[in-house]
């Protein structure tokens, strides 16, 4: 959350009117895996959850087409303009 709140600051304080930046962890994942990811993340947080391990509780639906498997964010242009970059690891700041 402190990445996301100094990135905030940044672009308001140092951003130009009307341009975009997107703020990320720099952290590419596919939408499976980062579900594996949260699931692994409930096991060892909760670990007294009615359903253990969590992962039993991924449910595939029919898929439309061209549904995306992934998401990515480019940063290159709030750390290039701003100089921001995040300090906390993906996996830091979803615990």
């Amino acid at each position: 959350m402190e990445d996301l709140c100094e990135a905030l600051d940044r672009v308001f304080h140092q951003g130009q009117p009307r341009e975009t930046y997107n703020i990320g962890g720099n952290c590419e994942i596919q939408n499976l895996a980062l579900v594996a990811l949260l699931c692994n993340l409930m096991d060892e947080l909760v670990p007294n959850l009615p359903v253990s391990p969590a992962r039993q509780l991924i449910t595939f639906v029919a898929d439309c087409p061209g549904h995306d498997r992934r998401y990515a964010i480019d940063t290159t242009k709030v750390q290039r303009d701003l100089g921001w970059a995040a300090k906390t690891l993906f996996r830091e700041g979803l615990q």
